[in-house]
């Protein structure tokens, strides 16, 4: 997948927006070195520096992690699905980000050892049945154009009862998580949407620019009785995964 960071702020600034809940649930104090996984284009890093954390960046996408460093932030730019890092935070927090990365074994366990002893892992993304009606229409509209649905970037939307499984095997412990649901206004419709989070997925399945515009189309057309309220506002069937889990002593 690669990444538009104008496009993101154009079409996708709710979901650093929406991420108050979790910051409050990292509750970073001040002085705490905090590795923010999956960083994109900074925006809620900078919220957590802001409150006197020490803050780095993890962001894989060359663009993103440009943007990120303009905002006066340290990135490493590295898939966090092969991290190097060794007990050097008090905490590591991500935000709509690890359901990007396919080997989840890998990305606990490269948590694990970035955690100090009693360090804390607290986020949130995408979880099991996230964009469920989203993702069906644009299967559906790719494999009746004749392109298939499966070439696109795999992403992994887990239960709650999969990641504690997970996460405990990695070696984490008090290992909690939640689904929430979370039906979320797109400012930007559909259209937006797709623009910031779903160009790659196009690409990877073979659709050049027209194609994919009437592609785009079509499927914006049948998710319209389903994603728009009377006034006709577009809304995503967000299904979000929060946790927290801590490294033993």
């Amino acid at each position: 997948m690669v990444w538009s960071p104008e496009a993101y702020a154009a079409h996708a600034a709710f979901v650093p927006a929406l991420a108050a809940e979790v910051v409050a649930l990292l509750a970073p104090r001040p002085g705490e070195r905090i590795l923010d996984l999956g960083c994109g284009d900074g925006a809620l890093s900078a919220r957590l520096a802001a409150g006197g954390a020490d803050v780095v960046g993890l962001e894989p996408d060359p663009a993103m992690a440009r943007a990120a460093r303009a905002r006066g932030l340290r990135v490493v730019e590295a898939d966090a699905q092969q991290m190097a890092f060794g007990a050097e935070f008090d905490a590591v927090f991500s935000n709509a980000a690890l359901h990007w990365m396919p080997d989840q074994q890998a990305v606990a366990a490269g948590v694990f050892r970035a955690l100090r002893p009693g360090g804390r892992y607290v986020g949130e993304c995408g979880g099991f049945l996230n964009i469920a009606a989203i993702r069906t229409a644009i299967r559906a509209v790719l494999a009746a154009a004749g392109h298939d649905p499966d070439a696109a970037p795999v992403q992994v939307f887990q239960t709650a009862g999969e990641f504690v499984a997970r996460h405990e095997a990695a070696g984490f412990i008090d290992v909690e998580a939640t689904l929430h649901q979370r039906v979320t206004p797109l400012p930007t419709g559909i259209r937006g949407w797709l623009a910031a989070f779903r160009a790659g997925f196009l690409d990877a399945a073979g659709v050049g620019p027209d194609a994919g515009e009437a592609l785009v189309g079509r499927i914006e057309e049948l998710l319209r009785p389903v994603l728009t309220d009377p006034q006709g506002q577009w809304f995503a069937d967000y299904v979000r995964l929060r946790w927290q889990a801590r490294k033993p002593h």
